[in-house]
């Protein structure tokens, strides 16, 4: 019994490399990759429910796999994108810093160790909804929190965090059970080349 964490569908500003507000959407393409990520999973059969965050682009992901599996949607607010502020909307580029590393908080953002605290909630909310589940979790979020939890409750390793560019709709399976070991890292055979992002595209923000 497996969770199955999916990173969201391309949005426009991930692909130009802008720091995301709230309420961005997918892209065409990101429509794209939702509809061949669910197929996959559909493909892959034994899923019992569907967890996502509540942001448009999380969410419109989700609905492509609910549709495809036939099973509803249940949001999460701790899954959503670590909150930057007043930074989002802004060019990454332009900002002469990082900050999907900085540890202050974001002028009406949240800090890197309250993000922490809160994808340790997740991650506790995710194994207590895969708990009486007979099948997978599949839970559909954002690239700075997948690779937060592989830095942390996963163990994958202390620079995941940094050096990790998930694809978008990229699978990362780990075991329900301890030690949460992983079965699959940031798979996107799913998609063909026109479908997948560009590696420079944003992964988290």
């Amino acid at each position: 019994m497996a969770v199955i964490l999916v990173r969201h569908g391309e949005t426009a500003l991930n692909a130009a490399r802008v720091m995301q507000p709230a309420d961005t959407p997918l892209s065409e393409r990101g429509r794209a990759q939702a509809l061949a990520v669910a197929q996959r999973l559909a493909r892959r059969g034994g899923i019992g429910a569907i967890l996502s965050s509540d942001l448009p682009r999380a969410w419109l992901t989700a609905e492509a796999i609910a549709a495809a599996l036939a099973l509803p949607i249940q949001s999460s607010a701790l899954l959503q994108e670590r909150n930057f502020g007043e930074l989002r909307g802004r060019p990454y580029d332009t900002l002469g810093f990082d900050p999907l590393v900085m540890q202050e908080a974001p002028l009406g953002g949240e800090s890197a160790a309250g993000f922490v605290q809160r994808v340790r909630r997740a991650f506790d909310d995710m194994l207590q909804q895969h708990q009486g589940l007979d099948g997978d979790l599949v839970v559909v979020t954002h690239g700075l929190l997948i690779r937060t939890l592989l830095a942390g409750p996963l163990l994958h390793g202390a620079g995941t965090q940094v050096e990790l560019h998930l694809g978008n709709t990229s699978l990362s399976i780990f075991d329900a059970a301890p030690p949460h070991a992983l079965q699959l890292l940031n798979c996107t055979r799913h998609l063909d080349d026109a479908e997948r992002d560009d590696a420079r595209s944003l992964s988290g923000g």
